[in-house]
């Protein structure tokens, strides 16, 4: 709903992207416990002088969202427009890469603390994995029904602690990624076979 203001706590303004699941870009993303919806997404973070201190990213569960700082929000926008003065697309030289069709977050210690107090079943023995918080439609991830929640452990017998592990794997060429996922306590097994780029 428009003009919807929600309050919460910051806890962390240097949440690297690499523990959110996000290669290749050198951000450290803002903690936030104010409650961020999907709708929220793109709207401002802001402190209690009413200044925009970030851009709302991504909720991965009630009272752990992220936003991206304004100071890299304010270099983009400068970096974007020096590339239109010059006639160059901000997509030229993007890497192709193969795709599952899932946003992910490598779980810390933290995080796996954070979402047990907020009742998720995680077993005490599972230090580590790769938290799967959204999943688009239709993708290989979807039709091969892994879904927002699991928690990836293992993938073709290798255990999988951080994004730059499955970022490799699917870097492999492997034709079939058999997983090991927990989801609501329970482990069970998934296979998806991701698209190679066009």
């Amino acid at each position: 709903m428009s003009n919807t203001v929600t309050s919460g706590v910051v806890s962390s303004v240097q949440r690297p992207s690499e523990e959110l699941g996000l290669k290749g870009r050198d951000i450290n993303y803002i903690q936030t416990d104010a409650a961020i919806t999907f709708g929220n997404s793109g709207g401002p973070l802001v402190n209690l002088d009413g200044e925009a201190i970030g851009i709302n990213s991504m909720k991965v569960t009630p009272g752990i969202s992220f936003a991206i700082p304004i100071d890299y929000a304010r270099n983009f926008l400068k970096l974007a427009e020096e590339k239109v003065k010059k006639g160059k697309s901000s997509v030229d030289n993007t890497p192709k890469r193969r795709y599952m069709g899932i946003t992910m977050l490598s779980l810390t210690h933290e995080i796996i603390a954070e979402l047990k107090q907020r009742g998720s079943q995680i077993p005490d023995a599972i230090q580590n994995g790769i938290l799967v918080w959204k999943v688009i439609l239709n993708s290989p991830s979807h039709t091969s029904g892994l879904m927002a929640g699991d928690i990836i452990l293992n993938i073709n017998n290798k255990d999988v602690a951080q994004s730059a592990d499955i970022y490799e794997i699917l870097a492999s060429n492997t034709k079939v990624l058999d997983m090991i996922v927990l989801r609501n306590g329970q482990l069970m097994k998934i296979s998806v076979a991701p698209e190679n780029p066009e």
